[in-house]
């Protein structure tokens, strides 16, 4: 199951699973993957937004969480995952990004900096990048997964040289 939750969090970015007590694993992993596929097959989902989600009261209940850029986002999330079959409650505390030419004009440079590095250049060539770089008033969280430490390492000292950047924090994981 660690396998799993580290390729759910490859495609989708920070992804959280609470266990759900009343769930049994196939029940459970069914209902991952079809939020999961939800969530990433949004028209509007990019590499500047990050999802994640909990499954709670035995799988009728599931609490999105993560950052978006657009309001459309967030309430899309929330309908796509409520027509899933045995959910019956979504909370959505997914944020809604705060509207900044600046924060646009660093997401631009960070990905240029971060996915024009020759090493992480594979990345860029996903339909959905593991890498998600999250921008608010200057700030940069770095969020997903990438093969090696050292590809972690990168994307946060290329994260860093962007000029107007505050501060950077890296939450890329590793696969093991």
């Amino acid at each position: 199951m660690r396998q799993f939750a580290a390729v759910l969090t490859l495609v989708l970015g920070s992804l959280a699973i609470a266990p759900a007590a009343q769930l049994g694993e196939a029940a459970r992993e069914r209902l991952v993957r079809e939020v999961r596929k939800e969530l990433v097959m949004l028209p509007f989902y990019n590499l500047f937004d990050n999802f994640g989600f909990a499954i709670a009261d035995g799988g009728s209940t599931i609490i999105l969480r993560g950052k978006v850029t657009r309001p459309t986002l967030k309430t899309d999330a929330e309908r796509v995952v409520k027509r899933i079959e045995g959910v019956e409650k979504v909370v959505n505390e997914i944020e809604v990004l705060p509207l900044s030419p600046n924060d646009d004009r660093l997401r631009i440079a960070l990905y240029r900096a971060i996915y024009g590095h020759p090493s992480l250049n594979l990345y860029s060539m996903r339909a959905v990048p593991p890498i998600h770089i999250l921008v608010q008033n200057g700030n940069v969280t770095l969020e997903g997964v990438v093969a090696r430490a050292d590809e972690k390492n990168i994307a946060g000292i290329q994260a860093n040289s962007v000029p107007g950047v505050f501060a950077v924090t890296n939450n890329l994981v590793v696969e093991k």
